[in-house]
């Protein structure tokens, strides 16, 4: 069955509306990753995990993956170039449209997939005013967060996806190994993982530009990923999404 929503007609959309379909939209961010990482990681590996947690879902619920959404909240990745960024009105500007863009075509289940860790403390907000104004339940995640107990086990020195990482490395390797510059992976480490207390994560709050954090714009060690572990990490992100949405939730 395909789940794309660009590969269907219009009346095909309308039949999956019909069926109480859920639908994945993926939100992420095109910025800075690296020296070794093409702009376009978090748009990449988010597009793919829900694609793949969709065709796992499809032979149980009727399913539907819109476009990705490749523009969001960045504006800490902004000094090492190559970035794009979104206002926070924008942001939610352009969500609103989307969801309701989805509503009006008869779609009452709405997930939005995050892969974009500047999105996720807007996300929660966002997601509360629109399931208000609009009327329908609508739920985000952000993947790596959801399958966090199935990643830490597949990583070498962290325990989750960071920034350009091991973990996003891995990945990329796998879903668009043209866009991972070998030559450069020597030089694609960064800070470890951030401790309780640590530059990233105070009790006190101040925005920082990552280039405050690290000076290579990565923060974990890249050396240290494969794509073996590329593979199966894709593989656990979209099992974890896709069993949490079997089991009935969030709507339950």
């Amino acid at each position: 069955m395909e789940i794309e929503w660009a590969r269907l007609s219009a009346a095909a959309l309308r039949e999956r509306a019909a069926t109480n379909a859920f639908v994945l939209l993926p939100v992420a961010s095109t910025e800075q990753h690296g020296p070794h990482l093409a702009t376009g990681v978090d748009t990449i590996l988010c597009g793919e995990i829900a694609r793949r947690a969709a065709r796992l879902i499809a032979a149980k619920q009727p399913v539907v993956v819109a476009p990705t959404l490749w523009c969001g909240l960045a504006e800490h990745h902004m000094d090492f170039g190559g970035t794009f960024t979104l206002t926070l009105p924008t942001y939610l500007a352009v969500l609103r449209d989307l969801c309701t863009s989805l509503t009006r075509h008869g779609f009452k289940r709405i997930v939005i997939v995050n892969g974009h860790g500047g999105n996720i403390d807007a996300l929660k907000v966002i997601v509360g005013e629109l399931a208000r104004d609009l009327g329908v339940p609508i739920a985000t995640m952000t993947y790596w967060l959801l399958a966090e107990p199935l990643f830490k086990p597949l990583l070498e020195d962290q325990p989750n996806v960071l920034h350009a990482c091991e973990a996003e490395t891995s990945m990329m390797m796998v879903a668009a190994p043209d866009l991972v510059d070998a030559a450069r992976i020597a030089d694609a480490y960064g800070p470890p993982p951030a401790a309780p207390g640590s530059t990233l994560n105070r009790p006190m709050y101040r925005a920082r530009s990552f280039k405050e954090i690290t000076k290579s714009g990565v923060l974990g060690d890249a050396r240290k990923a494969s794509a073996a572990k590329g593979e199966e990490l894709l593989a656990a992100a979209a099992q974890a999404l896709s069993d949490k949405l079997l089991a009935g939730e969030p709507w339950g």
